[in-house]
């Protein structure tokens, strides 16, 4: 294991530019090298839901991030909320938003309404993504007429439209529908020559086939920055879907110690901690730019783990 990172007790944060008033970039941020800490939200589809989300803002706020992304519900159910809550983090809150744009259920058209929208309320980072398919992943796509098949051709409107800071999707085990590791490195690089600055990596729990994707973007071209995604579990259940779905692998291992105790969310959560947070030392060590947090909405299991990193404050729990 190698030694605890420390950080001096913030996250890094980003500068677009030093004028008064400028937004922020990940690109620039990425650019100023240090530790890149950041967390991802999703819009509920309740009133309730999404005061439990704004807690979780809160709660998380005061650590500084470099950026938090908010994402689309499946097919962008959820799209006209996911504006308006990327548009209140850039507005009623000191973070930098991240926003997800997908080519799911959407024309050309629509797209560039959402990308305005975004841009007034003062968001110029965009995360370009292709989504999955209307039916759920193990169907076959199928685009909406008018739109757009691929992400790349998503980055390259996205950049066509404004002076936005473009992300992309990255899977270091590979997307599902990928015929192998090398198409799917090809893909990203594909991404990156249409205009994509930096990408985010699905969760995985293996620090090597990080690494591994890493190596295999680079052969192809690609050397944007590649943040690596990170899920703390909290809910066994949960995590074994949601690895089923993304074609994730689950170690064995870890999934005997959860099943142990699932019915003690303490303990399902002392061990999502202390797993992450090996993980994030592997990552960090050899050399990541930074990590990305999955937090489902929560922020308890996050803030014990920034704290374990030496990334925040006192430590949060009781």
């Amino acid at each position: 294991m190698v030694p605890r990172p420390r950080h001096n007790g913030a996250m890094s944060r980003g500068v677009a530019s030093t004028m008064p008033g400028a937004v922020p970039t990940v690109r620039d941020l990425l650019s100023r090298g240090g530790c890149s800490v950041s967390f991802e939200f999703f819009p509920p589809a309740t009133d309730e839901g999404e005061r439990h989300l704004w807690q979780a803002i809160r709660q998380l706020e005061p650590l500084a991030p470099s950026f938090v992304s908010v994402t689309y519900g499946a097919g962008g159910s959820t799209r006209d909320r996911t504006v308006r809550v990327t548009g209140r983090i850039a507005t009623e809150t000191t973070l930098t938003p991240l926003a997800h744009l997908t080519c799911v259920g959407a024309a050309v058209a629509e797209l560039r309404r959402v990308v305005g929208a975004y841009a007034d309320a003062g968001v110029r980072n965009i995360l370009a993504l292709r989504g999955d398919p209307p039916g759920g992943l193990g169907t076959p796509w199928s685009g909406h007429p008018g739109g757009l098949d691929h992400a790349a051709d998503l980055v390259r409107l996205v950049r066509g439209l404004g002076d936005f800071c473009v992300g992309v999707a990255a899977f270091p085990e590979g997307h599902p529908e990928s015929p192998d590791l090398e198409a799917d490195a090809r893909h990203l690089a594909e991404k990156v020559a249409a205009g994509a600055d930096f990408a985010i990596t699905q969760f995985f729990f293996r620090a090597e086939d990080y690494f591994a994707l890493v190596e295999r973007a680079a052969r192809h071209g690609c050397t944007v920055p590649i943040i690596p995604g990170l899920m703390p579990v909290t809910n066994v259940r949960q995590i074994e879907r949601f690895a089923q779905l993304s074609g994730t692998a689950f170690p064995p291992d870890l999934a005997t110690r959860l099943r142990a105790v699932q019915d003690d969310p303490t303990a399902v959560r002392a061990i999502g901690v202390e797993v992450a947070c090996d993980l994030a030392e592997q990552l960090l060590g050899g050399g990541a730019p930074g990590l990305h947090f999955y937090t489902l909405n929560r922020s308890t299991a996050t803030r014990e783990i920034a704290h374990a990193l030496g990334l925040s404050g006192p430590d949060p729990r009781p």
